[in-house]
């Protein structure tokens, strides 16, 4: 399971603090964190104006990289700050992300010319789309254009978009089902989506968190943009994949119990 660190985004309001003092060790702070637990990219998303966002990305990046060695997935729609922040990464970043969406196409060309993976979103000009067919249609408009373009399958990392269960009570279902086909037609892509996004605005939300991990992990999630530093998406995470026969001779539970990941 793949883990897209979420904590380094502008929208967060200590974090829009952050970037607006240009307080270093904050930021810093945070990537040794997600990383120490176990994150495969850091999020960076500055979450600020357009004519400022590029160097406020660029010293996110400048940031995270002084501390660590896991590469960034790069959160904007503003190509002029991607095409600045992809020349300061040290490691090929993912690029967060693209769409049929008319102010995201523009990003299609900055993943070829670089060859970043990408979270690629079952978006168009319509918005979120209300069924899986649609959902599914879209995802094949975007493969239609991204081979078209020399972007592998494998680089691409779909969000089928999941939405709130307390706006829907079949929007985790209609999540699953997506998540199914999208595994039945189109094998070598990955899926992904924002976790928490389910629990908004409903109490107790690390428990429904952790239950939807498991039940998206059984349909073919295979990457999440979340919280590394939860215990409860990191027992989520390791039970599953235990129990999905993802844990060759149960080691990765195992090792994790004896290091006391399982304490309370």
């Amino acid at each position: 399971m793949k883990i897209i660190a979420e904590k380094i985004n502008g929208t967060r309001k200590r974090v829009a603090q952050a970037i607006q003092e240009r307080d270093a060790d904050f930021i810093q702070n945070l990537a040794k964190e997600q990383t120490e637990a176990g994150a495969t990219w850091l999020d960076a998303n500055a979450g600020t104006a357009p004519q400022r966002e590029p160097e406020d990305l660029i010293w996110l990046v400048e940031n995270i990289q002084s501390v660590t060695d896991t590469p960034v997935a790069l959160d904007s729609a503003n190509v002029k700050a991607l095409e600045a922040a992809i020349k300061v990464v040290k490691k090929t970043p993912m690029i967060n992300s693209i769409s049929l969406e008319p102010s995201r196409l523009n990003v299609f060309p900055i993943v070829a010319e670089h060859k970043c993976p990408a979270v690629a979103l079952a978006m168009d000009e319509n918005g979120i789309p209300k069924t899986k067919e649609e959902r599914i249609n879209i995802i094949g408009k975007i493969l239609e254009k991204t081979r078209g373009m020399d972007i592998p399958d494998e680089d691409l990392y779909f969000d089928p978009l999941c939405m709130t269960i307390a706006t829907g009570q079949d929007n985790a279902l209609l999540f699953f089902d997506t998540v199914r086909e999208i595994r039945s037609k189109f094998p070598k892509v990955h899926v992904t989506c924002g976790l928490s996004n389910i629990s908004f605005g409903m109490p107790a939300r690390k428990y429904i968190n952790r239950i939807f991990l498991a039940l998206s992990m059984q349909a073919g999630l295979d990457c999440a943009i979340t919280n590394p530093n939860s215990k409860d998406i990191q027992t989520g995470i390791l039970a599953a994949e235990l129990l999905l026969n993802q844990d060759k001779h149960c080691l990765n539970f195992t090792r994790a119990f004896r290091a006391g990941v399982f304490n309370e």
